[in-house]
């Protein structure tokens, strides 16, 4: 039996979607200058979810694509609302009152533990298998952030309140994995509703604070910035969650802040500090550790029946169908997995979230 493995073009999609999260950052930096962080953040994550409800829209208009991808169903909706909960809600939160008195440098520093805690909470309570070699290149890429957010020409210190950016890191963790558990469904959908719900609280919030709106025109700047580096970015996170697990595609993600160093340089020529250069191997490092990790054991498949996303060629879907589709493109429909014994190489994807012995490899 031979299966394909897509895994070099996930990694890809989880590094393309860091580049553009991470050229977020200094393109928001010259809208900070007229619109509040708060409602700025709201703007971005509504043109997240805007975007992705007209992409929603132009694949229910196009009967073959809607058919690829498995609609959220109830029984997903704890899930998401967990994430839309912990992520987009109570992290904000907790960052906001973490940011009220510890320096800067201090919480840039800080905010490097997302990644770490993504792994951790994926290893320990979703028993996502984590190699030596996995847990070598997050640490090599948490590392790499540690260098670009360090400033030692800033304040230090550690009070109490840093404890809510540490939470706020934990609770994004929980996001992640929460949504990892759902990325089997549609994408679009996922990332449309996690903006849209992220969005409208964050402008509530910035309401309550008694921020100001800003004017249309930067309005639809921010809109237009969040469909691309927070919509499109997301949604090849969620397409890279589904294939790699959450461990995996946090600790690619977690190569933003070099691509936004990078893109600072090439749009406005702010030339990168010398730790730049520093945390650049670290990266390389952790990126070839993830590109060239091999993982692969006899296991056992139990009894499934599922919606998601498929094809009839990687060598986990052989059934037949009635009506009969067109079998050889991607489609959706609920279907049943028999028991299945064989070895392969593999990540946790959807179908091989399973237990690992000290004998796995």
């Amino acid at each position: 039996m031979v299966i394909k493995s897509p895994y070099v073009g996930l990694i890809l999609q989880a590094f393309l979607a860091a580049v553009l999260f991470g050229a977020s950052a200094p393109l928001a930096k010259v809208l900070l200058g007229e619109i509040a962080p708060v409602p700025l953040a709201g703007f971005l994550y509504l043109g997240c979810g805007l975007a992705m409800l007209v992409a929603k829209g132009f694949q229910l208009g196009t009967k073959s694509s809607a058919a690829r991808e498995a609609r959220i169903e109830k029984a997903d909706m704890g899930w998401l609302v967990g994430a839309i909960l912990a992520g987009g809600i109570l992290a904000p939160i907790a960052l906001l009152w973490g940011l009220k008195s510890t320096p800067a440098a201090t919480a840039s520093l800080l905010l490097n533990f997302e990644g770490v805690a993504t792994v951790l909470i994926a290893a320990l309570v979703f028993r996502e298998s984590m190699g030596r070699q996995v847990l070598l290149a997050v640490a090599c890429i948490t590392i790499a952030g540690i260098f670009l957010s360090w400033d030692p020409n800033s304040r230090w210190g550690f009070s109490v309140q840093a404890l809510g950016i540490i939470a706020a890191c934990g609770l994004w963790g929980i996001d992640n994995n929460l949504t990892r558990v759902i990325s089997n469904k549609d994408p679009r959908q996922i990332v449309m509703v996690k903006g849209l719900c992220v969005g409208t609280v964050m402008l509530c919030l910035s309401l309550f604070l008694g921020e100001a709106l800003p004017r249309p025109a930067l309005m639809l700047k921010a809109l237009a910035l969040g469909s691309v580096s927070y919509g499109i970015s997301v949604l090849l996170f969620v397409y890279a969650l589904r294939g790699l697990g959450a461990g995996r595609t946090s600790a690619l993600f977690g190569t933003a802040p070099l691509a936004g160093a990078g893109i600072s340089f090439l749009l406005f020529r702010q030339f990168p500090n010398g730790l730049f250069f520093v945390a650049l191997p670290f990266v390389i490092a952790g990126m070839i550790l993830l590109l060239k990790e091999k993982h692969g054991h006899s296991h056992f498949h139990e009894r499934v029946r599922h919606d998601h996303s498929h094809n009839h060629d990687d060598g986990h879907h052989i059934h037949g169908h009635r009506p009969n589709p067109t079998v050889d493109q991607t489609h959706s429909h609920l279907h049943e997995h028999t028991e299945l014994a064989h070895q392969h190489p593999h990540l946790p994807d959807i179908h091989h979230r399973h237990p690992h012995t000290s004998e796995a490899t």
